[in-house]
């Protein structure tokens, strides 16, 4: 039986286990590209700004000023702290986000998906329930299959 394995994929999570040393945290810069570094965001060697831009924005409503940003918003912001930036741009940024399950959008606004449970305007909130969320479901996925392989295996 062939299989499409395209059609399988119901969402691709890249996510990377980084050493944190302390110039990381020396710069809010630093802090953004090593953050979308570490959730592939953006791949080692990228140079993109305009994605850290885009991550900046949302880190800086969400969880310094616990608001959920419109478009608008978000561009004064990343004009003022970043550079220019064009609406087209922005959005293929937060729609790439949410492509990768980190965000979502209601309203006109945008946000970062909000845990199951929990304060939404707290990150280590966000991040444990996040991860938990996301690779919670590939784990029973993945133990239900090598189960399924060692019962297969029991019968060879």
């Amino acid at each position: 039986m062939e299989l499409n394995e395209a059609s399988l994929i119901e969402s691709e999570v890249t996510i990377r286990n980084l050493r944190l040393p302390t110039e990381v945290l020396e710069t809010r810069r630093a802090a953004i590209r090593w953050l979308a570094l570490s959730l592939g965001i953006i791949n080692p060697g990228e140079s993109r700004m305009s994605s850290l831009a885009v991550l900046d924005a949302l880190v800086q409503f969400q969880f310094v000023k616990n608001a959920d940003p419109t478009v608008k918003d978000m561009t004064d912001y990343i004009n003022a702290n970043w550079e220019q930036i064009n609406e087209k741009t922005l959005r293929y940024h937060l729609l790439r986000m949410k492509k990768m399950g980190y965000v979502d959008n209601s309203g006109g606004k945008f946000y970062f998906k909000p845990p199951g449970t929990g304060d939404r305007f707290d990150p280590s909130n966000w991040a444990s329930k996040t991860f938990e969320t996301n690779y919670g479901e590939i784990a029973g996925k993945v133990s239900q299959v090598l189960k399924d392989v060692k019962s297969k295996a029991a019968g060879v």
